[in-house]
């Protein structure tokens, strides 16, 4: 993959994932700025989604810890065990938000 196509990747699933937020009418806020998002949950902990080109990764950090993801050409993949993007931020979510959010698709 070469460095514009990731940073396509990166921009477009930022992208998805404020439209999912949007569409929920969730109180949560968020800021993205250059390939970096912070969603605020109202407990005041963040999750934040940093994309690192050298390494072609997306980065999410949560209360939980710090996860780093692949794509796999279909979809972003935990580095450490293969878990889905769309599975570690449901339940990052749930846990400091207190909301559901249907991920899928990402």
């Amino acid at each position: 993959m070469t460095e514009s196509e990731f940073m396509s990747r990166v921009d477009t699933t930022l992208e998805q994932i404020e439209e999912i937020l949007d569409e929920a009418e969730s109180d949560l806020d968020y800021e993205s700025n250059g390939g970096m998002m912070t969603v605020k949950c109202e407990n005041g902990s963040q999750i934040i989604f940093t994309r690192q080109p050298p390494v072609k990764q997306l980065w999410v950090a949560t209360r939980n810890g710090g996860f780093h993801f692949d794509h796999d050409g279909e979809q972003w993949l935990r580095d450490s065990d293969g878990a889905p993007l769309t599975e570690v931020l449901q339940a990052a979510f749930a846990e400091q938000a207190g909301e559901a959010f249907d991920f899928r698709g990402l």
